[in-house]
């Protein structure tokens, strides 16, 4: 099943999506019409995973971790499907990467690796943007609209064996599957438990493949993995 989380004239709610309606309490809204997407969740915090994939660790000529290495993007990183990637005015290096995200369904803390089915609220789709010539992982990866996230969140699907593709102005960058991962989905979630108390609504994402690249104002990117959608954002230049 597929959650999509809507604006509608009435307000912000969430229903069931499917070929463009999405359904609230037997109420259809269609998604461009009578309704415009949103990110699937609010998170107080999101999770994100760095040198999870082989072949990215190799291409970027990182070390191997031996336990997952991640940082956190706050609320205001998040950025809606559809939604305009703001080029920053203070960055001239501003990169993609496609990755897959579970979303938290309740509060937990502390989960074995055979809890994280029941935790996990399904799986969406994160662009990771990275400012690459600012100094330290916090400037690079945690401003605002630095986390385009969605369109959805599919409850059903197996994260261990997907298919994913990354497309920049129609152009194929990415192609992988999550079986390459180093750690896996039910790792990284059971991993980070163990040091922070889980809320509902937020966010783990699990790294990106090989060949994360610069973006430049007018690109369209399009992030697939399968079982679960499409996430598309159009990057657009600063107004400063």
């Amino acid at each position: 099943m597929r959650l999509a989380r809507i604006r509608t004239d009435d307000g912000v709610a969430t229903g069931r999506y499917e070929e463009g309606l999405v359904t609230v309490d037997g109420d259809e809204f269609e998604v461009g019409v009578d309704a415009d997407l949103l990110a699937p969740c609010e998170p107080s915090a999101v999770y994100c995973v760095g040198r999870n994939y082989a072949a990215t660790v190799d291409q970027m000529d990182y070390e191997i971790p031996d336990q997952p290495d991640w940082f956190i993007k706050p609320p205001a990183s998040v950025l809606d499907p559809d939604a305009s990637i703001v080029y920053p005015s203070w960055t001239d290096e501003l990169t993609y990467a496609g990755e897959l995200a579970a979303v938290i369904d309740r509060e937990c803390h502390d989960i074995s690796e055979a809890e994280v089915a029941d935790v996990v609220r399904g799986y969406t789709i994160l662009n990771d943007l990275d400012a690459l010539d600012q100094p330290g992982r916090t400037a690079r990866k945690a401003f605002d609209g630095s986390g385009p996230l969605g369109p959805w969140i599919e409850t059903d699907v197996d994260p261990s064996d997907m298919d994913m593709t990354t497309h920049v102005g129609g152009e194929l960058r990415q192609e992988a599957n999550t079986d390459q991962m180093l750690f896996s989905p039910a790792e990284v979630v059971s991993f980070l438990s163990e040091r922070y108390t889980f809320r509902p609504g937020d966010v783990v994402s699990f790294g990106s493949p090989a060949n994360p690249g610069l973006l430049e104002p007018g690109d369209d990117v399009e992030i697939w993995y399968e079982g679960v959608g499409t996430l598309a954002n159009t990057v657009v230049a600063s107004e400063k």
